[in-house]
């Protein structure tokens, strides 16, 4: 089996497709697609994901784990008060999960491009040193290599990983998960796709409001 790539563009924190389609996805298809949108700009994300009809919901979290059965359960079993206890309820259904929901999930991850090409900026980046080169065909080539062993996709969560230190983290880690037993990679891979869930889950839903600018009322009024 070939590694699969990412075309788009990656959040920098993690090893596998980022689900930043859940949030717009949200917007589009709230409570009341098809009128106005009562909640304006009081919604934010937790409050988004509750008030969500079931379908989007769901879609939604989905983009955060590809196990239907996952996404499925924490949106029958909203609403929430706090992101604590979303993510407390998807540390539990992740547990859950059986080895056919895993594969589901794992199914629905990519490799991610960013770790393989230079950072856009306003301005033309230098080429990447020799060292970087070399240590993107081995990252490339221990894809691949893992992919045959293990027969899906390897998945990190780099939440909280510089990203100047994400190349080399992923390179270790895939050849040190290379050499696992079918059953230890297992687990560890679970608990991957449970990082990696988190961290989606805590930017798809914040309980905090974004702080809206203040309004500048003209003199006089």
């Amino acid at each position: 089996m070939a590694a699969r790539f990412d075309s788009s563009p990656a959040d920098g924190g993690s090893l596998a497709g980022d689900g930043g389609i859940a949030l717009s996805y949200l917007d589009r298809h709230g409570p009341d697609h098809h009128g106005p949108d009562h909640h304006g700009l009081d919604r934010h994300g937790l409050d988004r994901l509750n008030s969500a009809a079931p379908g989007a919901a769901e879609a939604a979290l989905l983009a955060c784990c590809g196990s239907r059965r996952w996404a499925r359960r924490l949106a029958d079993l909203r609403p929430y008060p706090d992101l604590r206890t979303l993510l407390s309820t998807a540390e539990h259904a992740a547990r859950d999960l059986s080895p056919a929901d895993l594969a589901e999930a794992l199914a629905d991850e990519t490799v991610p491009q960013h770790l393989f090409t230079s950072p856009h900026r306003a301005t033309v980046p230098a080429p990447p040193s020799p060292a970087t080169e070399a240590a993107r065909r081995a990252l490339r080539r221990a894809h691949a290599a893992y992919e045959q062993r293990f027969g899906h996709v390897f998945v990190l969560c780099l939440d909280g990983c510089r990203p100047g230190e994400a190349l080399d983290r992923s390179l270790a880690a895939l050849r040190t998960r290379l050499a696992a037993a079918p059953a230890d990679e297992a687990a560890v891979t679970a608990a991957e796709l449970a990082r990696l869930a988190r961290g989606r889950l805590a930017r798809l839903a914040p309980d905090t409001p974004p702080i809206r600018p203040r309004t500048v009322r003209p003199c006089g009024t």
